[in-house]
């Protein structure tokens, strides 16, 4: 990786004595220039090196959002876990009709490789898997990348499950609070996959979680997922009783905690955040 690709901060903030840090970079794999944060947990020891759990935001996000609304910081600190939150899109590309919509396009990148040539740069499943982690070895030498774990919110949920399933060797625990679980079977993902990935729905199901997961017999790491009851996308997008069959029937463990009363918004992340923390902080032998 050539020195101009090495990350630049652009801002800093304290919080719980470790901090929030904002980097830019050039994406090689995106192609165009990406933000993201990392939350270092304090270090008292120079030699330490902490695990990393990636957060997957949803629709119309930024790397910002979870930073500044969620509170996990303060678990992950006191848990020494360090937090990477990258963007949900590529930003900048002027792709036409990119921002026609808040469900496509900028700050809809649904964590897959487009294959149509017109979203040729939408490419957030190898971003993620592979340049941002290799990033992070590369210029954070306080970051264990080989112990990782993946979580998300919505469309973000939607990514890590399914980075998680495809990736098992990389990533050592996974939930997610509202995701996606079956795009191949709600507008949402119908509308994002038919553009980036076209007509051929054998490519949609490498990107379905529901669909995934009959391939993972007995895994062993049991998956949480937290859903608000009054989440006013359940029926129609998110349909997380589809999810729990399929576990049920592949024999791979699930927590699915029904939250009543609690809407799709960060105010739910932020009140159950705390368990997925020490749920990955478990998963890494913390």
């Amino acid at each position: 990786m050539a020195s101009t690709d090495k990350p630049i901060e652009i801002s800093s903030a304290k919080m719980f004595d470790g901090y929030n840090k904002r980097y830019k970079h050039y994406s090689h794999t995106l192609g165009c220039s990406m933000n993201f944060h990392i939350y270092f947990p304090p270090n008292s020891s120079p030699s330490h090196k902490f695990p990393v759990l990636y957060w997957l935001s949803g629709l119309t996000c930024t790397d910002e959002n979870f930073i500044a609304k969620s509170g996990a910081q303060r678990v992950a600190s006191s848990e020494g876990v360090a937090l990477i939150v990258p963007d949900t899109s590529p930003r900048g590309l002027n792709v036409e009709g990119e921002s026609d919509s808040w469900d496509f396009g900028v700050g809809a990148g649904f964590y897959l490789n487009a294959t149509q040539e017109k979203w040729k740069n939408w490419r957030m499943y190898d971003y993620i898997v592979k340049e941002l982690p290799a990033l992070v070895h590369e210029n954070f030498p306080q970051l264990d990348t080989t112990r990782a774990s993946i979580f998300g919110h919505s469309m973000g949920g939607h990514g890590a499950l399914v980075i998680y399933l495809k990736n098992l060797d990389k990533y050592k625990s996974v939930s997610a609070f509202a995701p996606i679980v079956n795009p191949t079977n709600c507008p949402w993902g119908h509308k994002a996959f038919t553009n980036y990935l076209g007509e051929n729905k054998s490519a949609w199901e490498e990107y379905d979680a529901t669909l995934l997961i009959s391939k993972y017999n007995n895994l062993s790491a049991t998956i949480l997922i937290d859903q608000g009851s009054d989440d006013k996308f359940l029926s129609e997008q998110l349909k997380p009783e589809i999810f729990e069959e399929a576990c049920r029937k592949a024999n791979v463990p699930l927590l699915l905690r029904m939250q009543a009363g609690y809407d799709h918004s960060y105010f739910t992340i932020a009140t159950f955040i705390d368990d997925h923390i020490r749920h990955h902080a478990q998963a890494l032998n913390l």
